[in-house]
């Protein structure tokens, strides 16, 4: 109970949703709009108890339209299953929903037009909430995915460029079917205002996740990975090269014959600690 106490302490309803609150109550839509933030406020009451399980630092929950988003202080570098059952525990909550709404139907609790309607308004939700579009729930696996595979910040990038591909998608299929549903045409203004600040932040983003690298204790869940290098390769090229899940141990190359090994914090902290920008592989190896 003191934990469900402390997440509805966190929970911020955004402006959007209070808009669409507003645009409920102003047509008549009571019913809609309560079904709608019930299933919205579940969602993200999973993703949170999700997280406070595994000891994630929690900010706040704000609540959207279609789902909402659980800010944590947080960057990356915890393990895959975590993450994944952290992301995963939004779209789960839908299906005990089901159960629930069946159980009242047939109690009689819920009239065949109200369960049919949070029927619907409940598919809804999960279904477009896992769309391939950050920040919603399948954009974050897809990120997720693409980071274990892929060095960090190309990863970012690709799931910046895959979520665009989506909302271009789903453009085309909301002038053909819906050009008229005002609620959609403002979740997707908000969902391109969301991917182009990703976008603005995609240093600062990289920045952050090579800073908890350095500054955390995890390398005990890491696989390792080495990375050659020439010593000529500037310092920051390398970090650009890093995978979230693994321990990089830096093999430096000349000639195509083992120079030296580099543990990853050394470069970590040649950038952070002592601000070598500019630096590049062979003045650590001399240095260390």
């Amino acid at each position: 109970m003191n934990k469900l106490i402390f997440f509805l302490r966190q929970v911020k309803i955004h402006p959007l949703l209070w808009f669409v609150i507003a645009l409920a109550v102003l047509t008549a839509r009571f019913w809609e709009v309560t079904i709608l933030f019930l299933i919205v406020l579940v969602h993200e009451l999973g993703h949170a108890a999700a997280a406070s399980y595994f000891q994630w630092r929690i900010k706040h929950i704000t609540l959207l339209p279609f789902g909402g988003v659980v800010e944590m202080d947080e960057h990356g570098n915890r393990p895959l299953l975590e993450e994944s059952i952290v992301i995963l525990a939004g779209p789960i909550q839908h299906v005990w929903l089901i159960g629930v709404a069946f159980c009242f139907y047939q109690l009689s609790w819920l009239s065949p037009d109200h369960y049919s309607l949070f029927l619907s308004m409940n598919l809804m939700v999960l279904m477009f909430n896992l769309l391939p579009i950050w920040p919603l729930d399948g954009g974050k696996l897809v990120f997720l995915l693409l980071s274990y595979i892929k060095p960090f910040p190309i990863a970012h990038r690709m799931m910046i460029y895959i979520s665009f591909l989506s909302i271009i998608l789903f453009t085309v299929f909301t002038l053909l079917l819906m050009p008229s549903n005002l609620n959609v045409w403002i979740i997707l203004a908000f969902l391109l205002f969301s991917l182009y600040y990703e976008w603005k932040q995609h240093r600062f983003i990289f920045m952050r996740f090579l800073l908890e690298r350095y500054y955390g204790k995890r390398d005990d869940l890491r696989v390792l990975k080495p990375l050659k290098v020439a010593e000529e390769e500037l310092i920051v090229h390398v970090l650009e090269r890093f995978c979230r899940g693994c321990k990089h141990p830096i093999v430096i190359e000349e000639n195509g014959k083992e120079k030296g090994i580099l543990d990853e914090n050394e470069i970590l902290h040649a950038i952070f600690a002592e601000k070598l920008l500019t630096a590049k592989i062979r003045d650590l190896l001399y240095t260390y």
